[in-house]
């Protein structure tokens, strides 16, 4: 995990590169992805957790 220092650093280049304006939309965006990303991922391990106990109850059978 980086430090602290590397973590200004990436936070000025990314304000000189992107702008102040710009910035904030890309952080957002970024947000709403992330946020996505984690309820696609929960409903694959929910899926793979039903199949699992589907399974034992097939082998119990």
């Amino acid at each position: 995990m980086p430090g602290p220092g590397s973590l200004i650093i990436i936070a000025v280049i990314a304000l000189l590169v992107f702008g102040p304006k710009k910035l904030p939309e890309i952080g957002k965006a970024f947000g709403s992805s992330l946020r996505e990303f984690k309820h696609a991922t929960k409903g694959l391990v929910e899926d793979d957790e039903v199949k699992k106990v589907e399974d034992k109850k097939e082998e119990l059978k």
